[in-house]
């Protein structure tokens, strides 16, 4: 009889658990998610390019730093970056998601520290609307939220030490106003975007001037000199210049987040992304594609932001420290007054070109995680009204993403070459900081 009654019961527990409910799960779509929000609000903001990279670089680290503490694949940063704290959560922290946690850190980190974080707050809101949808209690809920919330605090506390904030007191950026240097460029002639970014604490560089390039092309009006036959090439091979292909792979990586059109009397501003939230977007199709796990996911987009904010650390090093002349300036002036690039002129000096670095930075991090020749569409910009590319490789696309200033009219080919070289320094180096801690 009693054996009868426990055949019985196992068979009831295994018809029960066959009908069990499963775990809500949340996947890497959900990580992309939050960075293609936070690109949005960027375009809302008009955040400028460096600092882009430094709130995609914090808000990231908020979410890997919860999956580094409950997976044990994942390791901490605490020793790949620099001035990196050892976190531990207090003990009374228990009963949350680990993935529902990583994922509010990023929503909470992102909503301090953009200029209208209200909006990701409310896209915070929205997400947790649909987790209840697919079956987590409000019991998780909370608990994972007091769980991102400690750690986002702790990762606000490491970016508020990195000396951003004290840009704002320094001294106003003058134009030098000599022969060859920077001014000010049409339409809407911005002032000079982030001149003391290279004051901000870096992540793996020991400076902003560790990877300082070969010197530009020195400035000179004699025709006959290595600075006027770029001045001229620039002249020859932009606007009536360009192939069709070459307008169309200038256009795609444009990234310009201060473009404006003129409309009688009114400057209007164009929804542009920045060239480091397009990479962050790559970064996203990438783990998409691979079907990459959450944790991996987080990961690899932890160190692409990490890449973007050193390669941007090292590249506005050199541009306010070579203070070059951009093609418009230098064209109008010497040889046509009335030439005009394919696109805008960023507000800052040319060299060295940020495209350039940023997007073999990028490349070289991806590269790693995905291996050469990953053929994938990019599709980032669709929504912008820019029509998707293919590519054979990370390393193709961001030799296309470097040439593309030159034939935009609004980089030196030396600006565009170094940048190069620069940039792929700057990736190397993540990596071996990364890895070396993580061994």
């Amino acid at each position: 009889m009693k054996r009868n009654l426990l055949i019985a019961l196992f068979g009831l527990l295994a018809i029960t658990d066959c009908h069990k409910t499963p775990s809500p799960q949340l996947g890497n779509k959900d990580i992309g998610k939050v960075i293609n929000q936070m690109a949005d609000v960027m375009i809302h903001d008009v955040t400028n390019p460096p600092l882009a990279s430094r709130f995609f670089a914090y808000t990231c680290l908020a979410g890997y730093e919860v999956v580094s503490q409950n997976d044990k694949q994942a390791k901490s940063m605490h020793g790949a970056l620099n001035d990196y704290p050892a976190i531990e959560v207090p003990k009374q922290i228990s009963g949350y998601n680990d993935k529902l946690s990583a994922v509010l850190a990023m929503y909470e980190t992102a909503g301090k520290l953009q200029p209208s974080g209200s909006l990701m707050l409310k896209n915070e809101d929205a997400f947790l609307d649909s987790c209840r949808k697919i079956g987590f209690s409000d019991e998780v809920i909370d608990s994972s939220k007091s769980y991102a919330k400690f750690i986002s605090k702790k990762i606000l506390a490491y970016a508020k030490a990195d000396n951003y904030r004290k840009i704002s007191a320094l001294p106003r950026y003058k134009l030098k106003g000599t022969p060859g240097s920077w001014n000010l460029t049409p339409p809407a002639y911005m002032l000079p975007v982030e001149p003391y970014f290279n004051t901000v604490r870096p992540f793996t560089l020991d400076s902003a001037a560790q990877f300082v390039p070969d010197p530009p092309i020195p400035f000179s009006t004699d025709k006959n000199s290595a600075f006027y036959k770029f001045l001229q090439l620039s002249y020859a091979k932009s606007g009536n210049g360009l192939k069709q292909e070459e307008k169309d792979i200038a256009n795609f990586w444009d990234c310009n987040p201060f473009a404006v059109q003129n409309d009688g009397h009114m400057l209007i501003g164009l929804k542009k992304i920045s060239p480091g939230a397009h990479w962050m977007g790559i970064t996203n199709i990438a783990c998409k594609q691979t079907n990459a796990g959450f944790a991996k996911t987080m990961e690899v987009n932890t160190v692409v932001a990490v890449g973007l904010m050193d390669a941007f650390i090292c590249c506005w090093d050199d541009k306010y420290r070579t203070n070059r002349i951009r093609p418009e300036t230098a064209i109008r002036q010497y040889i046509d007054p009335h030439w005009k690039p394919l696109l805008q002129t960023p507000p800052f000096p040319e060299y060295i070109s940020g495209h350039s670095v940023v997007s073999s930075t990028s490349a070289v991090i991806l590269t790693h995680y995905f291996g050469d020749n990953f053929k994938y569409t990019d599709s980032v910009e669709v929504s912008y009204g820019v029509p998707p590319r293919h590519f054979t490789s990370f390393t193709q696309a961001a030799k296309e993403a470097a040439i593309s200033r030159f034939w935009g009219g609004i980089h030196f080919m030396d600006a565009i070459d170094n940048g190069i070289i620069q940039g792929n320094k700057v990736g190397n180096r993540v990596l071996s900081k990364i890895k070396s801690a993580q061994k």
